[in-house]
């Protein structure tokens, strides 16, 4: 992930661009509504589509005008013709002659029309979540609407308030929600984005769609939560030869690895021709989640500057005893660790542990474990022991290791005790599951 930022230009305007890979195609990223060269590409779900894309391409990403790291006195000019003369601008300067265009949400308009307009330049389409009009059919949502929502933006942006429409599944996860704000102060300002989505009201690019000749593949979620799905079939039934694919789920981002590697394997297999399984290792594995209590309180009343040195020391304490007891960290979300251990028993004292020192900070943990079945791709974890990981920590008390039954039993005769928490439902998780607190 070190790689340099470079600039291109665009009449007077400076875009920051990255090339990531070598592979024997290209690929250029069109972002959606936020974009940042640095910190959107260090978020775990955008790690991971890079590191299974620069399997087979080389990956082209760069920052919109008017946002991230490309110059930030020009967020009013925004129209189409503009983002499509951006578009080619980077292709020029990273060497890329013709290369898939890849848009996503708010870049999908600017993806269709250059593919329209450059034909040349464009040897696939594929697009995510996206539409060709919002006032009209098959959309349809009204400006006052529409108009609600912006303001929405412009008065918490920085509060990770892009959540609540656009991933509502992960709007109660503390952690996420500070993570996103911070990329969202980093990315763009209120009144910028503001300016953007009202332009993008008036937008409509649905008489375009018969003129684009490269071969084209649409995503869309079913149940999206922003953008409904119908958008993306109205843009296959118009685009000659278009593939729709839907995908399950209700989010309109994707935060999560697993649905990125759904998105890789068909943009592989479409450009392609073929699908290479990704390599994985799979392991029983006990899964370690835990985070800080009450944060966003804490961070409130410090300020960003004492903040940040607190997680820097909350961080400091925590990886030390995950050295200690052979953990291994997997990923980080704000104040919030994910980690595994080849032991249940090893992961329960680390988590004791982890609670005892970290109350030297005059902080509160809450911890919880299940031991299961992962796949292991690279630097990412996934599998059902994950999920049911987060879902036992997001009952967990503040100072409670909380465990599984899985965990409970396998650690019998470790002279370990539990007091018993009773069944629980645990969200998006079959059956009831037995929970117990380490006492």
């Amino acid at each position: 992930m070190e790689v340099p930022v470079k600039y291109a230009n665009s009449g007077d305007v400076h875009l920051a661009y990255r090339i990531f890979g070598e592979g024997p195609r290209d690929i250029v990223l069109v972002p959606g509504t936020l974009s940042h060269a640095e910190m959107s590409w260090e978020r775990a779900a955008a790690k991971h589509l890079l590191d299974r894309l620069t399997a087979f391409a080389r990956v082209i990403v760069f920052d919109k005008r008017g946002q991230g790291l490309s110059d930030r006195n020009v967020a009013a000019e925004q129209t189409v013709e503009e983002r499509i003369i951006d578009i080619r601008a980077v292709m020029d300067a990273a060497g890329s002659q013709r290369a898939t265009i890849y848009g996503w949400s708010e870049g999908g308009p600017a993806s269709l029309v250059f593919s329209a307009t450059y034909p040349e330049r464009v040897s696939a389409l594929v697009l995510y979540g996206t539409f060709a009009s919002l006032k009209d059919p098959p959309w349809a949502i009204s400006r006052e609407l529409w108009e609600s929502y912006v303001k929405s933006w412009e008065t918490h942006w920085g509060e990770g308030i892009l959540l609540e429409l656009n991933a509502p599944s992960v709007w109660g996860n503390e952690a996420f929600r500070r993570d996103t704000g911070r990329w969202e102060r980093a990315t763009a300002s209120p009144g910028s984005i503001g300016a953007l989505m009202r332009l993008n009201y008036d937008l409509d690019v649905r008489r375009v769609l018969p003129v684009i000749q490269a071969p084209t593949l649409v995503l869309h979620r079913i149940g999206d939560s922003l953008v409904p799905s119908d958008c993306g079939r109205y843009l296959a039934e118009n685009i000659a030869g278009a593939q729709f694919v839907g995908m399950p789920g209700t989010d309109h981002s994707i935060v999560d690895s697993e649905t990125q590697d759904f998105v890789a394997d068909r943009i592989e297999e479409f450009i392609t021709g073929e699908r290479h399984v990704h390599e994985s290792d799979r392991m029983l594995a006990t899964v370690m989640f835990t985070d800080m209590v009450g944060s966003t309180q804490r961070a409130a009343e410090m300020g960003d500057s004492r903040w940040r040195g607190l997680l820097d020391d909350w961080y400091a304490v925590v990886r030390k005893e995950l050295n200690a007891y052979r953990g291994r960290e997997i990923a980080t979300a704000g104040d919030g660790l994910l980690a595994t251990f080849d032991g249940p028993a090893r992961a329960i004292r680390c988590a004791c542990s982890m609670r005892d020192r970290v109350h030297e900070l005059g902080l509160q943990v809450r911890t919880g474990l299940h031991t299961g079945e992962c796949e292991l791709t690279k630097d990412n974890l996934v599998g059902i022991a994950v999920h049911i990981g987060a879902r036992v920590a997001s009952i967990a008390l503040p100072d409670e290791v909380l465990v599984s039954s899985t965990v409970k039993d396998l650690v019998a005769g470790s002279g370990l005790k539990f007091g018993d928490r009773g069944a629980h439902t645990l969200k998006g998780v079959p059956d009831e599951w037995r929970l117990f607190t380490v006492l």
